[in-house]
């Protein structure tokens, strides 16, 4: 007990991380190897949250054979990357929300977006993550997009102020002084930049105006933008294969990449200012791609997405697991690495004790939950997700699936909505896109692309049954307002 507690009196001393690990190694050797060295036990670590925007799974780590992402490929060699990771709510909001309360939005009150007119806030009695981990003893900083409220819910320490977050380069030096700085307590950074959202104008000679990733007339410092040739790029099988759309994936593309060399930045000034061996890292995004069929969805484009945790502390590296693990158990989990307790409002659990586990038990599905994207997108949907069987409940399925607005506007979307309802989108037609059943089954094993609704298959009444009342038995566990709607309609 002595030495441990000295062993923490050292490492709250600036520079202090040597002489602690010699101090502790040479008493370990004295007492039989019996003091464990850079355990979690030992030393508190500092977090790092990295949360890009509209990122989907297009990594080179993740096998994307085109988009070039070396610092996060680098990021999960030296790590865990999760296979099976899943977003609750394909929005950004609602799902900003749930990352940082461990609660899902439905129990949180972020139904929808929080900015402007849709106005979605949290309630006010909700208690987050950076609320938790300062009054446990950490520097929380916050830098980029924040997109939650209300303020005193989301509450930071530190807010890195002239941040252009859409250049994460940039945004990452901003960090430097603060990190600098930050020698006598563990903090935690939650680093978001807006790349690769949409938004930033439009390419005018193109006949296909698609909306850019960015803005070419802006200027971002440290950047070496990485252009991609339309003809190149992979069109996924839930886009259609055109002109249009492969001028929009080139872009984002290319906003990935740009984003991949600010968390390249940040990682860098980690290890220049002493930080990096004391440093979990998550890297992971918000909701899936921009584009219809992916964000606001509940599709595996919109909620299936990239997870990357690196621990300082780990034994090995390079580890691929298959664990599935969902958006509210990120909060638990850093609480959890944090030597915090895990408060019972959250209903999310901590995967910080399997990140070397290729296959842990117990870990085999996850829920989502779903209701506003904008305030006049009500399509309320709740989603239970196994190893091979997923369900979705379209609350509303009378009405027709509503458009975000940036998504309805695209080159990719409006190509394809001249040519009318029957005009085919990826492997589905706009017409089966924008009218759905009210539940939709899917063996993804044999359908990985979610075309065949297996609902009304007599040899699966059996499987949906099982699956409509684990979705009871979930939204009964989360408090969800929309149970009632099993009875009255």
């Amino acid at each position: 007990m002595l030495v441990r507690s000295y062993f923490r009196l050292l490492c709250r001393l600036e520079g202090c991380l040597p002489s602690a690990f010699f101090f502790i190694a040479a008493l370990a050797g004295m007492f039989g190897g019996s003091i464990k060295v850079w355990g979690a036990s030992e030393v508190r670590p500092n977090v790092v949250l990295i949360v890009s925007d509209d990122h989907g799974r297009e990594l080179g780590c993740y096998g994307h054979p085109v988009i070039q992402t070396p610092n996060l490929d680098h990021l999960a060699r030296e790590g865990t990357r999760f296979e099976f990771a899943f977003c609750t709510t394909a929005s950004c909001s609602p799902s900003r929300s749930v990352i940082l309360t461990g609660m899902h939005n439905h129990a949180n009150g972020t139904y929808g977006l929080q900015h402007s007119y849709h106005h979605f806030q949290s309630f006010q009695g909700v208690k987050s993550l950076p609320v938790y981990l300062q009054e446990g003893g950490y520097r929380t900083i916050l830098a980029g997009k924040l997109h939650v409220a209300p303020e005193d819910v989301y509450r930071f320490e530190t807010v890195v102020q002239r941040v252009n977050p859409r250049s994460s380069v940039e945004m990452a030096e901003r960090c430097r002084p603060i990190l600098e700085e930050t020698k006598d307590r563990p903090f935690f950074l939650y680093f978001c930049p807006t790349d690769p959202h949409r938004g930033g104008g439009r390419v005018e000679e193109s006949p296909h105006r698609p909306d850019r990733f960015g803005n070419r007339e802006q200027p971002y410092p440290g950047v070496d933008e990485v252009v991609y040739d339309p003809n190149q790029v992979v069109v996924p099988p839930w886009l259609p294969d055109t002109r249009a759309c492969r001028e929009e994936l080139a872009q984002y593309y290319q906003s990935v990449s740009r984003m991949d060399q600010g968390v390249g930045r940040l990682l860098q000034i980690l290890k220049e200012t002493g930080h990096w061996e004391r440093t979990v890292v998550i890297y992971l995004s918000d909701n899936g791609p921009a584009f219809a069929g992916a964000k606001t969805t509940a599709y595996e484009p919109g909620i299936r997405l990239p997870c990357i945790v690196r621990s300082p502390f780990a034994s090995r590296k390079g580890v691929v697991s298959r664990a599935m693990i969902s958006w509210v158990d990120i909060a638990p989990t850093i609480l959890d690495l944090a030597q915090l307790p895990i408060p019972k409002t959250m209903q999310g659990r901590s995967f910080a004790g399997i990140l070397e586990e290729e296959n842990p038990p117990g870990w085999d599905e996850v829920y989502a939950s779903h209701t506003f994207h904008e305030v006049t997108m009500y399509y309320p949907m709740r989603v239970v997700r196994e190893r091979r069987y997923k369900l979705i409940w379209n609350i509303a399925w009378p009405l027709p699936y509503p458009f975000a607005s940036d998504l309805w506007e695209s080159a990719t979307f409006q190509d394809r909505l001249v040519q009318g309802l029957d005009a085919s989108y990826g492997k589905r037609t706009l017409r089966q896109y924008i009218h759905r059943a009210a539940f939709e089954l899917y063996d993804l094993e044999q359908d990985p692309d979610e075309t065949r609704n297996l609902a009304d298959d007599p040899a699966y009444q059996e499987i949906l049954a099982r699956l409509k009342e684990k979705l009871r038995a979930f939204q009964k566990a989360t408090r969800d307002p929309w149970i009632l709607k099993w009875e009255r309609e």
